[in-house]
């Protein structure tokens, strides 16, 4: 009777769950609306997916979601006329049922917690993608992009521009955007048009452009206009070399994903985003690292106040390495870097003054590369203003991942199983590993994970938005 019990309950969970999916892609294809559970991102999720993700509210709140408690408010949704945003189903039934033991007012809940993006008027032109360079970050960032088209997409992916063009290259390119092996196999179809040069994928029409330097291309013969270019080769990372795109047809801006040099600004978003301006034609979106680390920083500086610190980072291996023995320019970086742990320099500790000025001359940091193709770990030791103990750290660090103004920064967990591995597909920009944390009096360690790929990329995506003026709420509030 109890084995019965189990099932009947799992394919209750199930059914609700395969309901859920029609509704929330007719969200955002039509409204725009991209629906998360307490982060984590719904719109094109499996079946069990869905699952997973209500059962790991517990470790938010402490209770259990069920999906027959967040499937009204998904149906409620659907109602409504909410346009251009994104919206926390889990945070808002978790609230909702804290309040109410009947589902007769979720409605008007809904309606009153929803309200600035009810019947919002939407003036925001769909802007054009360029991705220049499609390595590991580029073809990361047609996925994410790849992933929002519809009618409410605003961030249109339309051409990618590669080096080469030699016989069979169109292939082998859609090919590692099909299948990849750390992040598994593309979500949809993906297909060659040879003839025109190009690669659908679920539906997106890619212009694939060869061009041997930025100033080569003329975008608007693609019917390419006003484009954002995004920069994945990290050759130009100067004013003067990033300069080059903007000499083409069709490009209005350019975005950097590595850190830049000069005056360009290193942006981590969800901390500096404001400080883009329109007028602003180069922007830098930092390292993967930054980006980690100083969401974490700031929400640590806000409530302590840092003294000084050290970050050492236990970074994955990267193509700039060599597999096996070989000549490399830098110290120790052509020693086999799938057989050793190699030391090396990072730029990440300093480069966080450029996002957050008020750390300026604070960090000292340096990095290891050791033999894993993904996910990374920061390790952060602070001395503090304030005095704080592991318990107190972790709580405060655990609700600015639930209800800050940094929440789709910064992730928390409290598992004491969780390694490298279990974090590849990570969307924050950092994860703090509360076991690990130590704290006492004055100082503390923190151990945050971030999927140096896909995580960054998330973030990229973000100034991307940004620069392009497409400003989305995030609802509810708090």
């Amino acid at each position: 009777m109890t084995a019965d019990k189990h099932l009947q309950s799992w394919q209750e969970r199930f059914e609700m769950a395969e309901a859920m999916q029609p509704l929330l892609g007719k969200l955002y294809r039509n409204q725009g609306v991209e629906v998360v559970l307490y982060g984590k991102p719904l719109l094109n999720a499996s079946t069990i997916e869905i699952i997973k993700s209500h059962r790991l509210v517990r470790r938010h709140v402490g209770d259990k979601l069920r999906l027959r408690e967040s499937f009204p408010f998904v149906e409620a949704l659907s109602k409504l006329a909410v346009k251009q945003c994104k919206v926390d189903i889990g945070k808002l039934a978790v609230n909702y049922w804290r309040e109410h033991d009947d589902a007769s007012q979720i409605e008007a809940y809904m309606t009153q917690e929803l309200a600035s993006a009810i019947d919002h008027e939407d003036n925001q032109e769909a802007r054009d993608v360029v991705l220049y360079g499609f390595g590991r970050i580029g073809r990361l960032l047609a996925r994410l992009l790849i992933e929002r088209t519809g009618v409410s997409n605003k961030l249109r992916l339309r051409a990618i521009v590669l080096r080469g063009g030699r016989k069979g290259d169109l292939e082998k390119r859609a090919s590692l955007l099909r299948r990849d092996s750390v992040h598994g196999p593309f979500n949809g179809s993906v297909e060659v048009d040879e003839e025109n040069n190009a690669i659908i994928a679920n539906g997106t029409y890619i212009q694939v452009i060869y061009a041997n330097s930025p100033d080569e291309v003329d975008y608007t013969r693609y019917g390419i206009n006003n484009a954002l270019v995004v920069d994945n080769t990290g050759i130009w990372k100067d004013e003067d070399g990033l300069g080059l795109h903007l000499r083409c047809n069709g490009a209005a801006k350019v975005l950097l994903t590595a850190p830049a040099k000069g005056a360009i600004k290193n942006i981590v978003y969800g901390v500096n985003e404001n400080d883009i301006l329109d007028e602003d034609t180069i922007v830098s979106a930092a390292s993967c690292t930054t980006n980690a680390i100083t969401p974490v920083l700031k929400a640590v500086n806000d409530k302590y106040g840092i003294v000084n610190g050290h970050v050492e980072t236990i970074h994955s291996y990267t193509n700039d390495q060599n597999l096996i023995d070989n000549y490399h320019k830098a110290d120790r970086r052509g020693r086999s870097a799938p057989l050793n742990m190699v030391i090396t320099e990072t730029g990440a500790a300093k480069a966080v003054a450029k996002a957050l000025p008020v750390l300026a001359g604070k960090l000292t940091g340096n990095a290891i590369r050791v033999p894993t193709p993904n996910v990374s770990m920061a390790i952060i030791s602070l001395n503090l203003n304030g005095e704080t103990s592991k318990e107190d750290m972790n709580e405060y660090l655990r609700n600015v991942a639930l209800c800050s103004e940094l929440q789709n920064q910064v992730d928390f967990t409290e598992s004491t199983e969780i390694v490298s591995s279990d974090l590849v597909g990570s969307r924050y920009a950092g994860v703090v590993d509360s076991q690990a944390t130590i704290a006492d009096g004055n100082r503390s360690i923190l151990y945050v994970w971030y999927d140096n790929e896909f995580g960054y990329s998330c973030q990229v995506v973000g100034v991307m938005q940004k620069m392009l003026g497409l400003n989305y709420q995030s609802l509810p509030v708090a």
